[in-house]
């Protein structure tokens, strides 16, 4: 369903960001309760609770890797003409998101959370995925995609605050010990998505068809061999690793996976530290990370930043804030004083502003990458860089997640009990400290070096428009060209070819690093 000459308002982009706070508010309830409940009231070990979330993502990552080119290619059929390549995965996933309320049962066995748990994780990607892709399907313009993705962030935030809010809010009123608040919690939290995933459905658009995808849509399929059909999915494998070919998005990526694997770490090993290393309540860990309510202003001011500074120095903010927070931590860890709480709840406070900037930027980026790879392939390939995105994500998160179960049960952790023995109390400040500032350390290094802004993304795509009106690339300015060379990694004279794929050259070799 493509509409044209709509206008990118701010009631729009609200009604866009509004699946965020599923994105942002269930994987935040996941991420900081969801182990903490299985060991503690269901009875799981660190290793199976841990292994539920890594299985089911690494699964998820999969069909995740496959979802981004299923919609590029959605429009050729019936549903895809009628309701959108891209929002008639809103539509259906809408409902769906009640499958939530099932993580949160109490009583049932580890198949029975690891299946629910995969089939929510599936559900997810199948709305965020092509969810993603919109604001590059919506405008082509940085100011306008810097609202829908502004606006998204904010509400991710509140996401994220009501994720810790409400569940802190519903253990201290129904208490320590009883699982139902949990449930309550998945219930309400759960018929929010549903509401929120169809709002987004309702509001958004896509771009209209190209002429190429009109003509191949007129063109009759013929029926693929065995051996067409192996071809067909090797050359995918092949399109997936060709996004690595695009520098920024190399750079992009990597700053997006470190930082956000660093927050998972502290997202799921908090409560534990909160409890068992602070000797503090469920309840005031649930307090300290509902401080994220200070990233509803910090994401207005981010979108008015991020357009004045760009991306690179909003990442060395965060990421330097961060790393201060976590040494604020240590001391209150190491010397414990009668002020402790009010220490905590400032700490936690200024952390959380790193946090929500964290989050705020890479997918602020992420819109702009796909113009870069236009240069190369001269395609516009969305959803591929949207599912390479997801699938690198859920990969990792899969492998720290399972690594902190892991850790945790070889550092002597005991399931269900009310006090730890001093092994496994060192071996979760250590995931705290360590894990999450050597993570976020590589991904400040490599931003260091991200060059996208808004000043350079205007020069690029000016330049694209002007070869698409057939201008000679003998013409291009010398500003232009380093830009092009800098963002793509290729050199300027080998872009933009008939066969661009095939007869581009790197300027170096490619590196997922360099």
């Amino acid at each position: 369903m493509t509409r044209k000459n709509r206008k990118v308002t701010i009631p729009v982009s609200i009604g866009y960001g509004l699946t965020d706070i599923m994105g942002g508010g269930a994987f935040t309830v996941i991420g900081a309760w969801l182990l903490f409940f299985y060991t503690t009231f269901v009875g799981l070990s660190p290793i199976e609770a841990a292994s539920i979330v890594a299985v089911a993502r690494i699964v998820d990552a999969i069909v995740s890797l496959f979802m981004g080119s299923f919609t590029d290619h959605f429009y050729k059929n019936y549903l895809g003409k009628k309701f959108g390549r891209r929002r008639f995965f809103l539509l259906i996933g809408a409902p769906l998101m009640l499958v939530y309320i099932l993580l949160w049962l109490n009583g049932m066995n580890f198949w029975f959370y690891l299946s629910v748990y995969l089939a929510f994780e599936i559900i997810a990607a199948m709305v965020l995925i092509p969810w993603e892709t919109l604001p590059s399907e919506m405008t082509k313009d940085f100011t306008d995609r810097t609202k829908l993705s502004t606006c998204r962030m904010f509400l991710s935030a509140s996401g994220t605050f009501l994720a810790t809010f409400i569940p802190g809010l519903l253990i201290g009123w129904l208490g320590e010990n009883n699982a139902d608040a949990y449930l309550i919690n998945g219930v309400v939290f759960a018929i929010m998505f549903t509401v929120c995933v169809f709002i987004s459905w309702k509001v958004t658009w896509e771009r209209e068809l190209t002429p190429e995808m009109l003509a191949e849509m007129e063109k009759e399929r013929q029926p693929m061999t065995a051996g067409e059909k192996l071809a067909a999915f090797g050359n995918l494998f092949k399109e997936y690793a060709s996004t690595l070919k695009v520098r920024a998005f190399r750079k992009h990526l990597t700053i997006y996976l470190f930082s956000f694997t660093a927050k998972d770490v502290y997202n799921t090993v908090f409560v534990f530290f909160c409890v068992y290393c602070l000797n503090v309540s469920s309840s005031l860990a649930g307090t300290l990370l509902s401080m994220s309510i200070v990233g509803l202003p910090v994401t207005l001011a981010a979108g008015v930043a991020i357009i004045k500074y760009g991306p690179s120095r909003l990442y060395v903010f965060s990421y330097s804030l961060m790393l201060l927070c976590l040494g604020g931590f240590f001391l209150v860890y190491q010397f414990p004083t009668d002020n402790k709480v009010v220490l905590l709840v400032v700490i936690a406070g200024v952390y959380q502003v790193g946090r929500c900037i964290l989050e705020f930027t890479p997918w602020n980026v992420f819109p702009f990458i796909p113009d870069i790879d236009e240069m190369i392939t001269r395609q516009r390939r969305e959803g591929l860089f949207a599912a390479v995105m997801t699938f690198s994500r859920k990969t990792t998160v899969a492998i720290a997640t399972f690594a902190v179960g892991l850790l945790l049960q070889s550092g002597g952790f005991v399931k269900g009990s009310q006090t730890q023995p001093q092994e496994a109390i060192t071996t979760i400040a250590m995931l705290l400290f360590v894990g999450t500032a050597g993570l976020l350390i590589i991904a400040l290094w490599q931003a260091l070096t991200f060059h996208l802004n808004k000043r350079t993304h205007k020069i690029f795509v000016d330049e694209i428009e002007r070869l698409k009106a057939d201008g000679l690339k003998q013409d291009v300015t010398p500003e232009a060209r380093h830009i092009v060379e800098d963002l793509t990694g290729y050199s300027y004279d080998s872009l933009w070819c008939q066969s661009a794929p095939e007869r581009a050259k790197p300027i170096e070799p490619t590196s997922i690093l360099s």
